[in-house]
């Protein structure tokens, strides 16, 4: 095993000259696929780094020849690799991500697809898509919905987050979370005006400041920098992506 890795390795090697990290990831990602031909062939290496075995330099060579020729595979593969990487990334986090604090969830209980929204109350694109959700949520009794705060846009955010998990604790977070967006943006008066509305109590808990952490380092393990990010399945979109983006998402992880 150890003589395969360093053959692959080896081969690698010659698209790796410049040292620019973009590029050698998508030169690794375009020859996952031809490595499985090399790696089926064992033989020592030359100090060029092709193998010193005529049928096996050939395949290294025609393989380096094929990428120098057909340059538009390397994005195609550097998706597809990062597509499995986030795909791991959201296993490896899926209990914690579809897991709601308290009452921030809406839908099947038990839906057989979970869309997790990280979202921040003082982003226009999370409000804009909105009906979106609401419209998923409507047409889709299957499907689950889970609200995860991710207060990235400054101290009305965090402050916004701190009430919207009380009434979340309290079995009020739809409420609070309907009136807050329709009131704009989160200032001190927007969130008591929508607090009341709620009916949510005025509370405090060291709780809070732990959620929102883990929400910040979960939004980290998927690589989420902002929000709306919504994951899915084993899918992520960031941005206000649409209606027919999400339902396509959920349609793909139903499958």
């Amino acid at each position: 095993m150890t003589t395969e890795k360093r053959g692959f390795g080896s081969l690698l090697g010659w698209i790796f000259q410049d040292g620019k990290r973009g590029f050698v990831a998508g030169a690794m990602a375009a020859l996952i696929g031809a490595s499985a031909i090399m790696l089926a062939s064992g033989g020592a290496r030359s100090a060029e780094g092709f193998s010193t075995d005529p049928d096996r330099a050939r395949i290294e060579r025609i393989v380096r020849d094929y990428i120098l020729a057909n340059p538009e595979i390397i994005p195609e593969a550097v998706t597809l690799l990062q597509n499995k990487e986030m795909a791991k990334a959201i296993e490896a986090n899926r209990k914690q991500l579809e897991t709601p604090f308290g009452s921030a969830w809406a839908g099947a209980e038990d839906g057989d697809v979970v869309l997790v929204e990280f979202f921040d109350y003082a982003c226009p694109y999370c409000q804009s898509t909105r009906p979106d959700v609401e419209r998923l949520l409507k047409e889709d009794p299957r499907l689950k919905v889970v609200w995860r705060e991710l207060p990235v846009l400054g101290e009305d955010s965090v402050a916004a987050a701190h009430v919207s998990l009380a009434a979340a604790r309290q079995g009020r977070f739809k409420a609070f979370y309907d009136r807050l967006f329709g009131a704009g943006r989160p200032s001190k008066e927007a969130v008591a005006r929508a607090q009341k509305a709620a009916g949510v109590t005025p509370m405090k808990d060291p709780e809070f400041d732990r959620e929102i952490e883990k929400n910040y380092e979960l939004a980290r393990a998927i690589s989420a920098t902002g929000t709306p990010v919504f994951v899915i399945g084993d899918k992520i979109l960031h941005g206000a992506v649409g209606y027919d983006a999400l339902k396509e998402a959920v349609a793909e992880a139903r499958k």
